[in-house]
């Protein structure tokens, strides 16, 4: 009997996500993953995804979309650039276009979270792509930006609302959005979200929407964190795997160099001489290393530009438009920032710095080689980051091939069985330090400042300050030794 039919997803399970649960097609139904009309979708949606250019689904749509229309909660794993939004976003619009559902001030029918306010702005404008041709409204909110828009907007009502958690959190305090009518709610890049530290406003989120709702959970890499949080938020769900978590884009061609910290830059302008590197995405792992790093590229005459989090949205929007259009040929960006950075056509991704999280070299270098397309991945590593690098080969399963062939190779890193973890106090202390010589070269310059003014005023002024000090030191001497 089973020999009629054709399981799309692992029927190994853990138990927590309904054991052996498997999403079953019929062999009839196996134009499923080659056509998206065989899909069941609404005409409306059909018609958009053909405006799109689009005809057939991905594996993660293929896989997805089929359980979704039946209601099923779903847990899919899938690299960045597999098409996850529309694998969620198609089965959506098609439930409320079916239920012609009428949108409500203040009070959405379906909630998608996003972690970051890039990924938030490109979810709504897939949606209104693909909801052209439907009478269904969906608004985007995050923070950054003032709130007076957002609130108007959700007083006319929607449908759909796409938001970052902080500012769904803030306006819920307010008042301005009830989550008590939500019947469809998803979480986007959800390893992400936990990584940002959102746990806390997912689950209060989460508390806030219906019990008796569709849920759907993506993410790229599948920690005990991400499964932890599934476990709480889905109902016997269907598990969609489209390539081992932690796994890397077949098509990305990737590399490592040697190279020491202080020759990181030099190698980088070597590198940027190649005009193959047409549309080049660097990763760093701070927002000041992301302004330095730009900084010296421009410097050399190369157009770059930085997006981080300390930037406004509109100079975060200014970056990625012109990175997107071709005028900014290199982007350097942060792990959180670069998450909603969907461009196409990116041929170079460049780690100056190794993460020291090995699923966030898997989302780094997922965004080139989207959609199918070929990419290259290069990271620098120098001799602190070895332990990080021997971290990621061992979480993607594979070795990095070595490039031997640049000016700045160091032996003495690529021979390091990078078996020594990097004390994570010691950042923490050369701040400390820092902070200690800026406290000792702001009292120096109070005090000779106040050593100019003694002296303005005439040796008599002059003799009364110092006696002003010394009796304000023997003041201070107890309060300092009962402290």
């Amino acid at each position: 009997m089973l020999g009629r039919y054709a399981c799309i997803v692992p029927a190994r399970l853990p138990s927590r996500f309904g054991g052996g649960s498997c999403y079953y097609l019929n062999e009839k139904d196996k134009r499923y993953m080659t056509d998206f009309t065989g899909l069941g979708l609404a005409q409306p949606i059909l018609h958009a995804i053909a405006d799109e250019g689009y005809t057939t689904p991905s594996p993660i749509q293929a896989k997805a979309i089929p359980p979704l229309l039946e209601g099923r909660d779903l847990l899919g794993v899938a690299q960045t650039g597999t098409g996850k939004t529309a694998a969620f976003a198609l089965p959506l619009l098609h439930r409320l276009s079916m239920n012609a559902v009428k949108s409500r001030p203040n009070q959405p029918h379906a909630l998608i979270l996003a972690p970051t306010r890039e990924l938030a702005g490109q979810i709504g404008d897939s949606l209104r792509d693909y909801a052209r041709h439907l009478g269904i409204r969906s608004r985007v909110i995050f923070g950054g930006v003032s709130a007076r828009p957002q609130i108007k907007v959700l007083n006319q009502g929607v449908h759909i609302l796409v938001a970052t958690p902080g500012r769904l959190l803030d306006l819920m305090n307010q008042r301005h959005v009830r989550l008590d009518g939500i019947e469809i709610f998803v979480l986007d890049e959800a390893d992400r979200m936990l990584d940002m530290g959102f746990i806390r406003d997912v689950k209060k989120i989460a508390a806030a929407v219906p019990k008796r709702r569709q849920t759907m959970l993506f993410s790229a890499t599948m920690p005990k964190t991400v499964e932890g949080l599934a476990a709480s938020l889905l109902n016997d769900p269907v598990r969609v795997e489209v390539a081992p978590a932690a796994t890397t884009a077949e098509k990305v061609k990737q590399s490592v160099l040697f190279v020491p910290k202080d020759k990181k830059r030099a190698l980088l302008t070597e590198l940027l001489k190649d005009k193959s590197m047409e549309r080049v995405l660097i990763f760093t792992r701070t927002k000041h290393g992301a302004d330095k790093v730009a900084r010296h590229l421009q410097q050399t005459g190369i157009s770059s530009d930085a997006i981080h989090g300390n930037k406004a949205q509109n100079a975060r929007q200014r970056a990625l438009n012109g990175f997107r259009s071709g005028n900014t040929r290199v982007l350097v960006a942060t792990d959180i920032a670069a998450r909603g950075i969907d461009v196409e056509g990116v041929t170079h991704v460049i780690n100056f710095e190794l993460p020291n999280e090995p699923e966030s070299y898997v989302h780094r270098i997922g965004r080139t080689a989207r959609a199918g397309a070929a990419g290259i991945a290069i990271s620098f590593c120098e001799l602190d980051e070895r332990y990080y690098l021997r971290d990621i080969e061992r979480t993607i399963r594979q070795s990095v091939p070595v490039e031997y062939d640049h000016p700045f190779h160091s032996d003495e890193i690529a021979n390091d069985p990078g078996t020594k973890k990097p004390k994570p106090q010691q950042k923490q202390r050369q701040g400390q330090r820092q902070s200690q010589g800026q406290s000792q070269r702001q009292g120096q310059q109070r005090q000779s400042q106040g050593q100019r003014q003694g002296q303005g005023k005439g040796e008599g002024n002059k003799g009364q300050s110092q006696s002003r000090r010394r009796n304000s030191q023997r003041s201070r001497r107890p309060a300092r030794m009962a402290a």
